[in-house]
This record gives structure tokens, C-alpha cells and sequence, in this order.
């Protein structure tokens, strides 16, 4: 019996992936993507299923795992956001040549705008490249309906198959049919074949032209076919679209009045585009214009360009997310109609910041205490937000913060004065990439301070494991890695753990990791205090340090610009000449960090 349940998109998505039978699904945490896995590994628990779920150390673990599993004969997925899709482009290449033996689905999560990334990529072209098809949903419902249609197509053409939901997509919630999930049993055998499985340079060659062949078939796949939805509609124009934007385009030209005017199209298949559907497009409209997001992917593949609005000819925007007062604008130019730009309110709030009580904090204030004139290099992850406090100069990709560390010591090595180098990055961040960058600056006898922030967790994406938490994405108990040890394991001489809470000692600890650094090569401080809100969650308390404001406040908001703790809130009455510092207590975390901050000592312990 089928049930409906509001579901986000990526819960969709994961609702899918158990209903159509996928026995293996991996993932690294990645926003929009990071629900897919988490709500897997839910729909596998709730219904006893018996299958392989895992959070892997980074992207390309996860991609190779779920591989290894199809050639076996499983249906497998594995989850990431686009800028994750370039860690795993390695093995995404390889597998597109040596195609799969059960259904294998990359869930790739893009992330137009950007909301939540270091780029604003589209995963489509990476498909291209690859020689794939992509899936693009327009709604969280499609979605789920896709990944039936993605497993079909992967086995019927012995290729991956990417899906490409966009932020809209998988953080949107809709009433989705729940089906009973079939209790699937697909024989595992490993047929070995190394002409295949392991083939050289020559071989290669020879599969890329069969993946040539498979494209020109998948182009006249007709379950993957565009969707006209107004079939009686007829014009010498046309609007094409996909996606989110698809869903948009539908709703703004029936209030535009064009539906029974201009006939549209959804393409549930961008890459590779069916020929049947370019001819027709061709062969029946002088106009056509493509609304997609983030790249004109669809456009690419249309020869006539003197036909073809988009993005290529300006029509549509080439950055950003496409909201529906562009779409509007564009369709209305397109259609011959003026109507007033439609106005979405945007609430407005403050900049991002870290949490009341973040460790991350209290380790980037004591960094600018003991390196005041130094380079801060950092990554991704929460602590990202060191920006704010001025203790984060660079900020590029995963891992990079200790590769760039690197880079500007080797500039500077030789100049009279050589300024002080404190990277930053996260426990699941060093386990991600940081390792083999590490390694390079030990062999390299780089002069640096590498402060890893150990808060036990994923804390930017959800909360997800990290290799040092020794639970699985089920919950089940795992085995744990040290990273004092793994650091240890890097090379590195000089490794201490401290309590970034503890400000003095903590502020001692990075100098004396400064001092040693100069003469000695990387030095690494291990930040090690929990993330607050994984603390809540889990029901235990911080460290508990009750603070207040003094009368002694000035108001000068130096807290607030050199600390900027969501806790501390400026007050300033212009009628009553009176400025001053509070303290929200519902958001305060009692760490009592921000004691050491006020330089006329205005922030005080509270008396008990």
C-alpha cells in the first residue's frame, strides 16, 4: 500500500535509491547534498533493509567503493556535491570507459548561485566530459521518479548515470508517493575480465570509442525523452528548459498567458541531448530560447546558433541562480509581453558567523594573539567563518590550506623578513585531503604551524562521522583513527593537543609551536573541544563559565568587532548618549571564552 510523505528533495532522492533496489550507497558530506546518505541510511533502518551504507574520508573513496560494488553485478550510487565531483573525476573518467555491470547512479548536488560553494559549477559539463548521461529534476518528486529511470538506463547502456539535482531541488520538501520497496536479491559475481576491469592505454582507446557508440544510442533513449507539455500549442517559437528552471518556465508562462501560444519543452536528459528532439527544434521554430542553470548545456548541442537564444546570445543570465522574476523578465521579452517584474522578498539578516561557544573561536583569538603578523592560510569547513575575526587569509579548496602554507613559505624563504604561517583546518577536513599535503611539508622541512580543529565531527554539513568518531553512518560502532597518531605517522615531530577554552595555555601552546616551527620544520597544534551544537544534540554540557557585562562597558564594541560572539549584542541609545555592550543568555553558551577579549576588563565571571 503507498504512502505519502512531505519529503525534502534529497530525502526523495534517498527514498528512491532503497525503492529501486540499491544495495550499496556512499557518500562525503557536502552541501546540498549531505541529507542523501543520512536519509538512506533512515529509509535502510526503518525497513530492515540489508544493505551497505557509508560515509568515506572523502569523494573519491566513495565513488571508487559503490564502483567496486556494480562490477559485481549490485545496483550502487554515491553522493557528493559538485565541487566533491572533482575529488572523484579521476575514477568518474575510468569507470564512464569501463562501464558498469549493475546500475550505478553519481548523485551530483550543484549549487547555482553559489549558496553554499567555492564555485558555482555545473556538473552536467563534467558529464559531458566524461561521456555520460545526466538526469535533471525539476522537483523533489521527479527526482525520486528518476532514479528508476537512471538505474534502467545505466543497464541497459552499461554506463554510469549522473543526476543532478540543484539546491532547489534538494532542500525543497513536496508530497511524495512512498512505493513498498521490493526485497531485492541480485546475484554478487565478479566476472573477472582484465581486458576490461584493468585496461591498458591501447584498450582504453578501443572503449572510449564503444562510450562513443553508447552516446549516439542513449540519444534516442525514449524514456529519457524531452517532454512536450502543451502538445496542441503551436508556433514558429519555442521555450526548452530543464531542471528547476523547468518548473519555474511552466508556472510564468501559464500567468503570462503564453500557454497556448509558445509550445515548451522539459528535457529530463540534457547530456546527451536526443537527436530526434535537435531536429525538430531545427526543423519546426525560427526561435527558440533555453532557460537552464548554471551552464548552457542544452544550447551547447544546438548547431544553429542563429535560431538559439540563451545564455550564449545574452538572452539569459549567465551567473547566478535563475529565481523566477529573471525567468519572468526573460519570458516575457521572449513572448512580446511587458509586465511588472516580479518582487520576492528577501528577509534580511546578518553576515554568516560561528556559533555562541564555538571552539573554532577561541582557537582562531588565540592564533592573532600568538602570530599577530602572520599569513593565515584555512579551508573548508565551519572554521571558514575565521574570515570575520580577521584570522583567515586564504581560502581555496579541501586540503589546501596546508599546500598553500607551503607556497608561501617557499615565496618568502629567502627575503630578510619571514612572516609567521598558521594554517587552519577541520578534523573531517585533514582526514579529506590534508594527509598527503602534510607529508609534502615534513619532506619538505616547511616552516609552519598547522592548527587542526578536532570538534569531533562534520560540523558545516550536519554532523556526519568523521574516521576518529567510530560510528558509522547507522550508528554502528567502527574503528577509530588517532589523528595525533596519523600526524605523528606524517613525520611530524611536533604534535600537542590543547583545550582552545583554556585561553592562556592555548595561546602559550600555539607560540611555543611558532618558536619551534623555525628552526625545525611543521609544527601542529591539535584544537580538541567539541562543536556546541553536536554537544546539545547528544545532550551533554560545555565547560560552564558563567560571564557578564560590567558597568565599566564603554561601548566601544571591540568584543563585538574583534570576537563578534552572536551572544554579544551593541546597544546604542543616540537620545540617552549611551552605548554599551549585553549578553543574550539564550544564546549564550557559558564558555567564558569572551573573558579574555574586553581589553578594559568589562567582561566579567559572574559571582555564584
Amino acid at each position: 500500500m503507498t504512502e505519502r510523505r512531505l519529503l525534502l528533495g534529497n530525502e526523495a532522492i534517498a527514498r528512491g535509491l532503497v525503492e529501486n533496489g540499491c544495495a550499496i550507497a556512499t557518500s562525503y558530506p557536502g552541501t546540498p547534498a549531505s541529507e542523501i546518505l543520512a536519509a538512506v541510511a533512515f529509509f535502510q533502518k526503518e525497513n530492515k533493509i540489508s544493505m551497505h551504507t557509508q560515509w568515506a574520508v572523502n569523494e573519491k573513496i566513495a565513488f571508487e567503493i559503490a564502483y567496486a560494488g556494480c562490477q559485481t553485478g549490485l545496483r550502487t550510487a554515491v553522493a557528493m556535491k559538485q565541487v566533491g565531483l572533482n575529488v572523484a573525476s579521476d575514477p568518474l573518467m575510468s569507470a564512464a570507459y569501463m562501464g558498469v555491470k549493475g546500475g550505478f547512479i553519481v548523485v551530483s548536488a550543484d549549487d547555482p548561485g553559489p549558496i553554499s560553494s567555492q564555485t558555482e559549477q555545473d556538473s552536467r559539463l563534467m558529464a559531458m566530459m566524461a561521456r555520460i548521461p545526466a538526469l535533471d529534476p525539476d522537483t523533489p518528486h521527479q527526482a525520486k521518479e528518476m532514479i528508476g529511470m537512471a538505474y534502467e538506463l545505466s543497464e541497459t547502456f552499461n554506463s554510469p548515470v549522473m543526476l543532478r539535482p540543484t539546491t532547489r531541488v534538494c532542500h525543497s520538501r513536496q508530497d511524495v508517493f512512498l512505493e513498498n520497496i521490493p526485497r531485492w536479491r541480485r546475484e554478487v559475481k565478479f566476472e573477472k575480465d582484465p581486458s576490461r576491469w584493468a585496461a591498458t592505454p591501447r584498450y582504453r582507446f578501443h572503449l572510449h570509442t564503444a562510450v562513443e557508440e553508447k552516446l549516439v544510442a542513449m540519444a534516442q533513449h525514449k524514456a529519457t525523452a524531452p517532454l512536450r507539455l502543451n502538445p496542441e500549442t503551436v508556433s514558429s517559437r519555442a521555450i526548452v528548459s530543464s531542471g528547476v528552471a523547468a518548473a519555474h518556465c511552466k508556472e510564468i508562462i501559464k500567468a503570462l498567458g503564453l500557454w497556448q501560444t509558445i509550445p515548451f519543452y522539459q528535457v529530463l536528459q540534457p547530456f546527451p541531448l536526443h537527436g530526434e528532439f535537435i531536429a525538430e527544434l531545427i526543423q519546426t521554430y525560427e526561435e527558440i530560447l533555453i532557460i537552464e542553470e548554471t551552464v548552457g548545456v542544452i544550447e551547447l548541442q544546438l548547431a544553429d546558433r542563429r535560431r538559439v537564444k540563451g545564455k550564449m546570445s545574452n538572452d539569459v543570465p549567465k551567473v547566478g541562480e535563475l529565481y523566477p522574476e529573471d525567468i519572468q523578465e526573460v519570458i516575457g521579452k521572449f513572448g512580446g509581453i511587458e509586465s511588472e517584474r516580479l518582487s520576492i522578498p528577501f528577509a534580511s539578516g546578518r553576515r554568516p558567523t560561528l556559533c555562541a561557544g564555538c571552539p573554532h573561536r577561541a582557537s582562531f583569538f588565540a592564533i592573532k594573539k600568538a602570530a599577530p603578523r602572520g599569513i593565515y592560510t584555512s579551508d573548508i569547513g565551519c572554521y571558514t567563518l575565521g574570515l570575520n575575526l580577521g584570522a583567515v587569509d586564504t581560502v581555496l579548496c579541501m586540503g589546501a590550506a596546508i599546500s598553500q602554507a607551503s607556497g608561501f613559505y617557499h615565496a618568502y624563504k629567502n627575503e630578510e623578513k619571514q612572516p609567521q604561517i598558521v594554517a587552519t583546518i577541520g578534523d573531517s577536513t585533514f582526514f579529506h585531503a590534508g594527509v598527503p599535503a602534510l607529508i609534502d611539508a615534513v619532506v619538505q622541512k616547511v616552516k609552519f604551524v598547522l592548527v587542526i580543529m578536532d570538534n569531533r565531527t562534520t560540523a558545516m554539513t550536519g554532523s556526519q562521522p568523521t574516521p576518529a568518531t567510530g560510528s558509522g553512518a547507522c550508528g554502528e560502532p567502527l574503528q577509530t583513527v588517532d589523528i595525533k597518531s596519523l600526524v605523528r605517522g606524517c613525520g611530524v615531530k611536533f604534535c600537542k593537543a590543547g583545550n582552545p577554552y583554556q585561553v592562556e595555555n592555548f595561546i602559550a601552546l600555539i607560540k611555543e609551536a611558532v618558536n619551534y616551527c623555525q628552526e625545525n620544520g611543521p609544527a601542529v597544534v591539535i584544537s580538541r573541544y567539541p562543536c556546541v551544537i553536536d554537544m546539545a544534540r547528544k545532550g551533554e554540557t560545555s565547560e560552564y563559565m558563567p560571564v557578564e557585562v560590567s558597568e565599566d562597558c564603554d561601548g566601544c564594541a571591540f568584543c563585538i568587532k574583534q570576537f563578534e560572539c552572536p551572544a554579544l549584542i551593541y546597544h546604542e541609545d543616540k537620545a540617552k548618549d549611551e552605548k554599551y555592550v549585553s549578553i543574550d543568555r539564550i544564546l549564550c553558551t557559558d564558555c567564558g571564552v569572551c573573558l579574555n577579549v574586553c581589553p578594559k576588563g568589562a567582561i566579567k565571571a559572574m559571582k555564584r
